[in-house]
């Protein structure tokens, strides 16, 4: 079990740090993602263009690395959104219970009604396309799960001993919310984050397939798979380096969230 949750941590940081530093070097070099070279329409990978070019003659490679940024930049803005509106409504619930609790989960599970990926799709389609509307539509449906388990995790914590204490001792609600239960919820938090990352790369690259996302000339995975399925037969390197990029990073961080899970969890044998 040791061996695995360090085969994991290595996977992981190898993959993220890889993409890092090659997103890091792109910018360095000045790749630039909307060059046009009519020549090099659909190349294959060649020492002018490493992983090939597109059906406008762009570079793949620097439209990946491009598009690496935008997909994580939206994954990061969106995981801290949900995660805050869903942590507040889930202490909140958990907290005081009764008809507040009542209220806040009908609300909660009426969004879990529907498959989150169909809501986004439907907000996304009634914002418009875009990457602020893009990131708002997926902030409006991400932040149930955060709810529901911050809310569970509060009802188990709301009559611990040191809380009763505290209260005892006069502490006000903000201090006993923020001061007593709060951290004790960082770890599990920390993990549903890391595989909230995930989720949400998957839905941006989705809703860009779907031309509800990112919109060109601006780089997005999704909308790179979408144009090339169109010229699988003829390019099939094109969206063959696409998905096993995106599937290599979102790997890597479930990974990372597995290891975290298991290193965080007390009730596992060190």
């Amino acid at each position: 079990e040791v061996c695995e949750l360090n085969s994991m941590k290595k996977f992981a940081i190898t993959v993220l740090s890889f993409w890092l530093i090659a997103v890091m070097l792109g910018r360095l070099f000045g790749l630039n993602p909307n060059s046009i070279d009519l020549n090099a329409i659909l190349s294959t990978p060649s020492a002018a263009y490493w992983l090939g070019a597109d059906d406008l003659g762009r570079s793949i490679l620097a439209r990946l690395l491009r598009g690496v940024e935008v997909s994580f930049v939206v994954a990061t803005v969106v995981t801290v959104v949900t995660m805050t509106i869903g942590v507040l409504v889930g202490l909140i619930a958990g907290f005081y219970g009764g008809k507040i609790d009542q209220f806040l989960m009908k609300i909660t599970d009426i969004f879990l009604a529907f498959p989150g990926i169909l809501l986004a799709i439907a907000f996304a389609a009634v914002l418009g396309p875009g990457l602020v509307n893009l990131t708002i539509a997926l902030s409006m449906t991400g932040w149930v799960s955060y709810a529901r388990l911050t809310r569970g995790q509060t009802l188990a914590l709301r009559y611990r001993q040191h809380v009763l204490a505290a209260e005892s001792l006069g502490a006000t609600v903000p201090r006993l919310i923020f001061r007593h239960i709060l951290p004790l919820l960082a770890s599990i938090l920390v993990v549903e984050a890391t595989y909230s990352l995930a989720s949400v790369m998957i839905a941006e690259a989705s809703l860009s397939f779907l031309g509800l996302g990112i919109q060109a000339p601006n780089a997005s995975w999704g909308a790179m798979l979408r144009d090339g399925v169109r010229y699988m037969l003829v390019a099939p390197h094109y969206v063959l380096i696409v998905g096993l990029s995106l599937m290599s990073l979102i790997l890597a961080i479930n990974l990372g969230g597995d290891y975290l899970r298991d290193k965080l969890d007390v009730r596992t044998e060190k």
